[in-house]
């Protein structure tokens, strides 16, 4: 598992679930299960298509599903790519632009 388990909470990796009802009834049904229980629900990696069919059932709010991203997708810090020479354009050719 890439996500950092904490107790009390029930993480739920969604990249190979089917897009559907079925799936939808299911994870709300773990969420009330889990919100019973007092136990924290996450719902991770979850596929646009599963997504959109949450959002259009109205439960995004509910279920909130998380992008849970891996260590190694995290962005990086931004870079220079190239560098310049501080003598590389000259005052006059500043003034033209």
């Amino acid at each position: 598992m890439d996500v950092e388990p904490r107790p009390g909470t029930i993480t739920c990796d969604l990249r190979s679930v089917a897009a559907d009802a079925d799936t939808i009834d299911a994870l709300a049904r773990l969420r009330l299960e889990a919100m019973r229980l007092g136990l924290e629900l996450r719902l991770c990696h979850a596929s646009v298509e599963l997504r959109e069919l949450v959002a259009f059932a109205g439960l995004d709010d509910v279920l909130a599903l998380e992008p849970c991203r891996e260590a190694e997708q995290r962005e990086q810090p931004l870079r220079v790519e190239e560098e310049g020479q501080l003598g590389d354009a000259s005052l006059g050719e500043l003034d033209d632009l």
